[in-house]
């Protein structure tokens, strides 16, 4: 996907003064680091000695190493999966070569790479993703688990492929700092999994390839970080990794003034990306763990290093493992909003574990749960790994954690309903997205989102792809493709770009009470549409297992559309306006049904192609056809649309 001049001059109407010195200086840095790089400054008496204490791996459930230990065995025989991708070429992986597209990108100058034209150089993110170096810190943790030296030996060997064929500032895996920032993270984790192998000093302090890398990386990170409208997640994914790599590889002349500015950007953009409910600004659920994740990571790093860590960074922490435990469902899932790429900042862990439960589980054993907090029943790695090296939090007098459980977050506009039989139903009322350019929002304002018992019911279709495919990323970022009101054929905010809105909508909520036990209420609206104001109220009534949506428009009459989409597992018998829903949860047959407004004209769609409509994406790379209900009419002030499901049973 290439960029447009047309584009270059969107996306520069999004910046401020600042951002756009700070940008000309960039570009003035590049073509200066054109020439040969610097050597890396010698170092003398390099040690190792942010180590695991003692008996820490002696608290790693039998059965979170059982399974990582098979996710070792199954990337020691070559094999992965990467975005719905299936691997067998990790024994001896070539670095720069996409499995999706079979294209492999070209060498040279790193800032001269076209990234973003597939063409040119494939899908970026399945480049990135294995040089991300994350199996390789599932490797590491096998050998610290097993003490069998194959694990360890793989490890050195591709960490040396990898240095060797990627100098520094050349390739395409020394383009984008949250790619560095995480790599850096990940080689601190594997020298401290290694620790204990004797070759892992020669692999890492005692090998001046490996101090040239990690030189660079810190370097490159401190010249380069993202500015402006652009300082979302990749900035706390840079200051992370080069806070962590200053702490545990302090082993350079500039490894302090790293360390403290590093110390204070994250702190900075941490509180930035995180609202003061604890929600993360970008209201796409995903980043909000992965910026959870390297906030856990960074820290850890810090209380290694016996490093002071301001208390804010701790608070905010602190509050975004409480929202987190308060947003989820019965089943520990997460809202489905926004982009989603599957992004982690620390991997130790196998196959078949819940990200959203070892989170919370880390939270507990940090920050202590709260009595309103979801049990959480499974287990992993990770979490006994952060604990021994994150000191507790001691909470001061002045910081208040939520009594209950909270079920609307004003300042990020979610509203999450729940009633019996595990009823869930979230409301987007929030803001479109973070920053100027929203870079990770959907178009879905007034959307609704609902489960029963974990299972979606009215689904929220996912995200699928970024790069090379514009169509479905148009798609799925879509106002049509999330279950609201669509006017005049037409998004409620304007895109600019795969990563970039140019015009957001407003939106507001106007009411919302979950105070009574038997029926919630919440609404909204937004004024998106010229012209015209979409208002949506929701109520949930417990006593009838009912969800009821009532949609009006304000404003002269309009073309509408009127969307609600089912997750994969729903199968739907529509004849006129009645739907009859069925899906299986357990072995047991669950059905709802669902009365759409008479006013519209109803049909069924799935797995179109021709314009896209009709899919849902469990997971970046992937997509799977779903059903869609799409409702056809117009709109004005003078009617309203009711939507009512009733749960059977």
């Amino acid at each position: 996907m290439t960029m447009t001049a047309g584009w270059y001059l969107r996306r520069l109407s999004r910046m401020g003064p600042r951002e756009v010195g700070g940008r000309i200086g960039d570009a003035v840095r590049r073509r200066r680091w054109r020439s040969a790089p610097p050597d890396c400054p010698s170092t003398t008496g390099a040690r190792f000695t942010a180590v695991l204490p003692a008996k820490t791996l002696a608290a790693v459930p039998p059965d979170a190493a059982k399974r990582l230990i098979a996710e070792a065995d199954r990337l020691m025989a070559g094999h992965a999966t990467y975005f719905g991708v299936d691997r067998d070429d990790l024994a001896d992986p070539d670095w720069w070569y996409d499995p999706r597209t079979g294209r492999r990108a070209p060498w040279g100058y790193a800032f001269d790479v076209p990234y973003r034209d597939e063409d040119v150089v494939g899908d970026i993110k399945q480049i990135w993703e294995l040089s991300r170096h994350q199996y390789l810190t599932v490797l590491a943790a096998a050998y610290a688990l097993t003490r069998d030296e194959r694990y360890a030996e793989r490890v050195a060997e591709h960490l040396r492929l990898w240095w060797a064929a990627n100098a520094p500032l050349r390739g395409v895996h020394w383009i984008s700092g949250i790619e560095l920032g995480i790599r850096l993270l990940s080689w601190v984790w594997i020298r401290r999994l290694l620790d204990g192998w004797p070759g892992a000093a020669g692999l890492f302090e005692d090998n001046p390839v490996a101090l040239n890398q990690i030189w660079h990386h810190q370097r490159w990170l401190a010249a380069f970080p993202s500015r402006g409208s652009s300082a979302n997640n990749h900035a706390v994914a840079e200051t992370a990794g080069q806070f962590a790599a200053a702490c545990a590889f302090g082993w350079f002349p500039s490894s302090a003034r790293w360390r403290a500015d590093a110390l204070r950007s994250l702190e900075r953009h941490l509180r930035a990306n995180t609202f003061g409910s604890g929600l993360n600004r970008e209201l796409a659920t995903e980043y909000h763990g992965l910026v959870l994740e390297l906030g856990l990571a960074a820290v850890a790093e810090a209380d290694a290093a016996g490093v002071p860590v301001p208390g804010a960074v701790r608070l905010v922490l602190l509050r975004m493992t409480d929202a987190l435990a308060a947003i989820v469902d019965n089943r520990l899932r997460p809202p489905r909003q926004g982009d989603a790429d599957d992004g982690y900042g620390l991997v130790v862990d196998g196959a078949g574990t819940d990200r959203w439960g070892s989170l919370l589980a880390t939270g507990d054993a940090v920050f202590g749960r709260l009595s309103w907090w979801p049990t959480v029943t499974g287990t992993d790695v990770r979490t006994p790994l952060l604990a021994a090296l994150i000191r507790p939090y001691a909470q001061q007098r002045t910081v208040t954690r939520p009594a209950s459980r909270p079920a609307h977050f004003a300042d990020a506009g979610m509203t999450v309903l729940r009633g019996p039989e595990e009823i869930w139903c979230r409301c987007d009322g929030g803001p479109h997205g973070f920053l100027s350019i929203a870079a990770h929002a959907h178009a879905d304002a007034l959307s609704v989102e609902v489960r029963h018992d974990g299972v979606d019911v009215l689904a929220d279709p996912g995200t699928f792809c970024y790069h090379g495919q514009p169509l479905w990323r148009q798609y799925f970022r879509s106002t049509l493709a999330h279950n609201t009101l669509q006017l005049d054929g037409g998004d409620q905010s304007v895109s600019g770009g795969p990563f970039l809105w140019t015009r957001h909508a407003r939106t507001r909520v106007l009411a919302v009470d979950t105070a009574d036990g038997n029926v919630a209420r919440w609404c909204a609206e937004h004024d998106g549409y010229q012209r015209s104001v979409h208002r949506r109220r929701v109520e949930l009534t417990a006593s009838d297992k009912e969800l009821r949506v009532i949609d009006e428009v304000r404003g002269p009459l309009r073309p509408a559309r009127l969307a609600f989409h089912l997750g994969p597992a729903v199968t739907a018998d529509l004849s006129g306006n009645r739907a009859v829903l069925t899906w299986a949860r357990d072995g047991e047959e669950r059905s709802a049904v669902l009365e759409l407004p008479g006013e519209l004209s109803w049909r069924a769609h799935r797995g179109e192609t021709d314009p896209p409509l009709g899919w849902y994406s469990g997971g970046f790379g992937r997509k799977e056809p779903s059903t869609t209900l799409i409702g056809t009419g117009f709109a004005d002030g003078a009617r309203g649309f009711t939507t009512v499901l009733r749960f059977r049973g």
